[in-house]
Parts: C-alpha cells; sequence; structure tokens
C-alpha cells in the first residue's frame, strides 16, 4: 500500500480523537489507531474499547487498499516537530513494514494487523434517531458535565441524561449535592425517549463539537450510541439503568428570591472562600434587606472573611451554609450577568437560576445547603 497525506491535516485529525486512547488498555492493539485506506480516503480510529471514535482525511497518489495499525505514539510525537509538508506512506502488505519518507529523510517501524482491531456492535433493531445542531449538544453537555457524579456504588449518576420529549430535550447532571437541568426547546423528537451518556465520551464530544458546524445525527438503542457529525464519528457504549426522578428534588416553593449580580458574587465567593475550612469549604451567606454578607472562617487557624454585596431581597433575615467550591462551579456555568437565588429555609436545597435565559432555553441548577453551626 502507498499514499501521499499533508502532515497537518493528518496531525489535526490524529489529535482530536487521540484522547480517547487510555493510559493502560486491556488490549495492546488499543494503543494504536486502526488505518483503513480505501481509494482516496483513509478512514483512522481510536478506541479504548468502550468508546470509538473515527474520522477521515483525503489521501493522493494511492495504490492498494488495506488495513493496519500504526502506534499512535510514535506517530504524534514525530507529526508535532514537523513542518507542513506532504508525507509519503508505503506500507509492505508482507510484514507491514512501515516507511514515512519526507522532505529531508524518512522514518520505518513495524505496523500491526488491522483485522484484530476490536470492532463495533451495530445498533440494534429498535432504535431511535435524534438530529439536533450542533452548538445545542455542546451547550447541554458543558453546561451539565461539571454535575456529574463519580459514585461506583450508582454508575446511572456518572453521566449526563438526555431527556428526549416530543417539544424538547433536557440535559441533566447531578451528583447527589449539586444538579443542573437544561431544558432546550428548539429540539423535537417524534417519540418519548431517554439514555445517559458517560463522562469521558460527553468530555470528548464537547472538545470535537467547538469545531462543528453541522447538524449532528444520535442513533441509539438500549446499550449503545452512535453520534455523527461532518468530520467525526463516535461509537459509545451508555451508562445502563434508570436515572432518578429529577423533577421530584427540586423544591417548588421558594417564598425568597435573591437577584444579584453573578460576577460580584463569584468574585466576592473566590476571595472569602481562601479563609474557610480547607476540609469543608463551608461559607455563610447572611441575607438582609437589599444586603448579602458572605463569610467564611477556620477555626482551627484563626482566619475569617466576610464581604457585603449588594442584591435586591426584602423578606425576614435569612442564614443559610453552601459549600464554596459547589456554588463557585455552578455561577462560573451560568453566562447571564444578574442570577436569582431562590431559597425556602436554612436545611432546604437552594435554586440558582439566570435573570436571562439564552433562546430557547430554560436553566435551572439547584445546591444543597451545608448546617451551619450557629
Amino acid at each position: 500500500m502507498k499514499f501521499e497525506v499533508s502532515s497537518t491535516a493528518l496531525l489535526s485529525r490524529l489529535q482530536s480523537i487521540s484522547k480517547v486512547i487510555a493510559s493502560k488498555n486491556s488490549l495492546p492493539i488499543l494503543d494504536s489507531f486502526l488505518f483503513d485506506l480505501n481509494g482516496d480516503l483513509l478512514t483512522i480510529t481510536a478506541s479504548d474499547a468502550e468508546t470509538r471514535l473515527v474520522t477521515s482525511v483525503e489521501v493522493m497518489n494511492t495504490e492498494g487498499a488495506g488495513l493496519f495499525a500504526v502506534s499512535a505514539k510514535i506517530l504524534l510525537d514525530l507529526l508535532k516537530e514537523l513542518p507542513e509538508q506532504p508525507l509519503r506512506f508505503e506500507i509492505n502488505d508482507e510484514n507491514l513494514e512501515i516507511f514515512i519518507h519526507f522532505e529531508n529523510g524518512k522514518y520505518n517501524f513495524i505496523g500491526q494487523k488491522g483485522d484484530t482491531y476490536p470492532q463495533q456492535k451495530p445498533l440494534g433493531e429498535t432504535h431511535t434517531d435524534l438530529t439536533l445542531d450542533a452548538q445545542t449538544l455542546m451547550n447541554g453537555i458543558s453546561r451539565a458535565l461539571f454535575a456529574t457524579a463519580d459514585d461506583e456504588l450508582r454508575p446511572v449518576m456518572n453521566g449526563i441524561y438526555f431527556d428526549i420529549h416530543n417539544e424538547d430535550i433536557t440535559f441533566v447532571a447531578s451528583d447527589g449535592h449539586k444538579l443542573v437541568r437544561l431544558r432546550n426547546m428548539s429540539v423535537h423528537s417524534k417519540e418519548r425517549a431517554a439514555f445517559i451518556l458517560p463522562k469521558k465520551p460527553a468530555n470528548l464530544l464537547r472538545n470535537i463539537l467547538a469545531k462543528e458546524g453541522e447538524p449532528v445525527l444520535i442513533q441509539f438503542d438500549e446499550n449503545n450510541a452512535y453520534i455523527n457529525c461532518s468530520n467525526f464519528e463516535m461509537v459509545c457504549r451508555l451508562i445502563e439503568g434508570r436515572y432518578p426522578n429529577y423533577n421530584s428534588v427540586i423544591p417548588q416553593e421558594n417564598p425568597y428570591k435573591v437577584t444579584i449580580d453573578r460576577v460580584s458574587f463569584l468574585t466576592a465567593l473566590k476571595r472569602v472562600s481562601v479563609f474557610s475550612n480547607p476540609a469543608s469549604s463551608l461559607v455563610k451567606l447572611h441575607l438582609t434587606e437589599n444586603k448579602m454578607i458572605v463569610s467564611a472562617q477556620d477555626i482551627d487557624f484563626s482566619t475569617s472573611a466576610e464581604e457585603k454585596i449588594v442584591c435586591q431581597f426584602s423578606g425576614i433575615e435569612l442564614k443559610i451554609g453552601f459549600k464554596a467550591t459547589y456554588l463557585i462551579e455552578i455561577l462560573s456555568n451560568i453566562s447571564s450577568e444578574e442570577v436569582v437565588l431562590e431559597l425556602a429555609d436554612p436545611s432546604r436545597a437552594g435554586l440558582i437560576i439566570p435573570t436571562v435565559n439564552d433562546s430557547n432555553e430554560d436553566l435551572l441548577m439547584l445546591l444543597m445547603p451545608m448546617m451551619l453551626n450557629d
């Protein structure tokens, strides 16, 4: 087999899919990229057995066709150091010896047989199709990903729940302390369906979608999802199990509403939390008429801090505690200039809602409080 390809075109494709390769693989061949040469198209696959990313690059002056596997580390390390230039690959079909000729020399190493690379199971006959805008999907994943759990006992919490209805799609993630619910009304489906996308493929997908402009087709059954973009295809195993009823944990009656500038609140939290106990990261919010006092203390080291922030609040005096790191994460994942805190009492979950949502979106974030000693 022989073909020529642009070094930068090949490198950009390889870098996009290389993040799927695990540092330790159960099968040695999964440390390699699978190359499939067919005509003027080179299809490249990377996998960790659970998740698979496929892309393709146009090649020239081809001779022959076939499958072979190339060490990911060797190829990425050498391409990173090469300036843009045409590369000529020559592969010996008998022993899979690979020569890469370039402007100033050549590289030589041994490939592996491609037919030993694990194949992906096809979708079942009864599968669901869903088409949505790349930006919509990226937004849903980006907003929800930080709230996913790392819980071996409840694996369903370790991914993003896609709850698909006829008139909208809802992205949900929760780790038991915080919850994100993003409803998008621009996506319509012919049937009611749902699946849980694991954290690793969600992260990979977010990076890929940043460069995509075309609509994305998601096809899924009970076990696997095929996600097709214009330049990539992802195949991943879904998390099996029933996702908890997320709407039931969202408090409906919240008499106390605080409207506050998001950036002022966020920067104050970042400063004050420096003085909180590192183990608990507890900050206290003390609400009085149109004023919030954010405070933290670490008794062990006799340090404390407090800051006053102007806000819109009318009602009885209220004190509530939150884990600063969680609250900072939530505020960092909202883009609105102002947010509304909806509170009931110091023992019930607080809601953080943007005052202005993006078009066709309805975003809600929930955070469980921490007990205050005073």
